[in-house]
């Protein structure tokens, strides 16, 4: 296994919440979205035993910063779990990779010298604060960037038929994908496999939307979820393939990541899971917003001297299927490797969680695996990617 630099940033602890539907019977519906962060946030600094004093910062993800995620809800929710008034706390939003930003944002301090020890996290309560949601009636969250399309961006599940349809993907690829999605997660929670990472709460104690049995003949019964006539003379390729089923489910979660440099690490006697090695963010097309993945993959590798083939598990977010299935045609990543307990369409993504929840995953699989280097990616509304490779230490 691979050492570490006194200025390296390392994951020494990495929980998350089970991820509950985001509906209103969701087993994690009543929890505040303030209070479900609190829950990982104490929970990563009680696994870890340091004092929550010594936290130089929580940086967290959120994306809908409204109602109850609203009023910067890192330092509301560090306070409700108990950390002493003296940490500070501040919210990011860059849509879905909110909570990876803010992995990216902690690591990048503690190289620079600006942090010893820092948590990074997110949440997302989608069934208390729908998607959307802080887009008020009147609001024009654009200006000046409308003229620069002026034929107008679309929906992101527009995106994903608009991607389907370029890379030519059948409703059975989807449809199968996805029903493997709910095979290896549903594997995995019967393994076990999840039990380090999971913080069980308001009675939930595994992921709940993982469906075992799912088959891509349930999934074919299952109707087109964007379908919309007023795009089908500007956009003839779509086939309308996209479902309920080859996409991530509305969900509710929180999902915190500890992260110090490696000479603090030592000091306290924190072992360290992984080394973060490299990371970068790109932006892409807006209107094929989910493509990001791509060349923030190119990106990243590129950046860290490594290939493919150093790669042992890849984490890709499961938006929708063919993000997936289009990042690795083009990248050419062995689709083996990739999201090996499952992803966000069974797993569940709660927006600005996902992030944290999906590093959570991959930091254990890539001890439980044996792996040296692993590579998680995540698209982002607005036409972004983040990507981040870790090395197990």
């Amino acid at each position: 296994m691979a050492g570490y630099g006194d200025r390296d940033a390392v994951i020494v602890e990495a929980v998350r919440t089970p991820i509950g539907k985001g509906k209103a019977n969701g087993g994690l519906h009543d929890v505040l979205p303030v209070d479900l962060l609190a829950h990982s946030l104490r929970e990563v600094v009680t696994r870890s035993g340091i004092n929550p004093e010594q936290v130089d910062d929580v940086i967290a993800g959120a994306v809908t910063q409204v109602g109850d995620q609203a009023v910067n809800i890192a330092r509301n929710a560090l306070l409700g779990a108990g950390f002493p008034e003296s940490v500070p706390g501040t919210t990011v939003d860059r849509q879905c990779g909110s909570s990876q930003q803010a992995i990216h944002f902690a690591a990048q301090g503690v190289i620079s010298g600006a942090y010893d020890i820092v948590v990074a996290a997110g949440v997302e309560s989608m069934s208390r604060v729908p998607m959307g949601s802080s887009v008020l009636p009147g609001s024009d969250p654009f200006g000046a960037m409308a003229q620069r399309y002026p034929e107008g961006l679309v929906p992101q599940g527009i995106s994903a038929e608009l991607m389907a349809a370029k890379w030519g993907f059948s409703r059975q690829q989807l449809d199968e994908f996805s029903a493997g999605s709910h095979e290896k997660a549903a594997q995995a929670t019967k393994e076990g496999l999840f039990d380090r990472e999971l913080a069980p709460i308001a009675g939930l104690s595994t992921d709940e939307i993982i469906r075992p049995g799912t088959t891509v003949q349930t999934l074919a019964g299952l109707k087109p979820a964007f379908y919309n006539p007023a795009y089908e003379a500007r956009f003839p390729q779509i086939q309308w393939e996209i479902t309920p089923g080859n996409s991530s489910p509305l969900s509710d979660g929180s999902a915190a990541v500890l992260i110090t440099s490696g000479a603090t690490a030592r000091r306290l006697g924190l072992p360290p899971l992984a080394r973060i090695h490299t990371t970068t963010v790109v932006g892409s097309d807006p209107l094929y917003m989910l493509t990001g993945v791509i060349p923030a993959t190119e990106k990243v590798l590129k950046r860290a001297g490594l290939s493919l083939a150093d790669i042992d598990l890849f984490e890709v977010n499961e938006a929708f299927a063919p993000v997936v299935l289009a990042w690795a045609e083009d990248t050419g990543a062995d689709l083996a490797k990739t999201n090996v307990n499952g992803g966000a369409i069974a797993i569940g993504h709660p927006l600005g969680a996902s992030g944290a929840r999906i590093m959570t995953t991959l930091v254990n699989a890539l001890e439980q695996r044996g792996g040296r280097y692993a590579l998680q990616t995540m698209c982002e509304g607005g036409g972004m990617a983040n990507a981040i490779i870790i090395e197990r230490l």
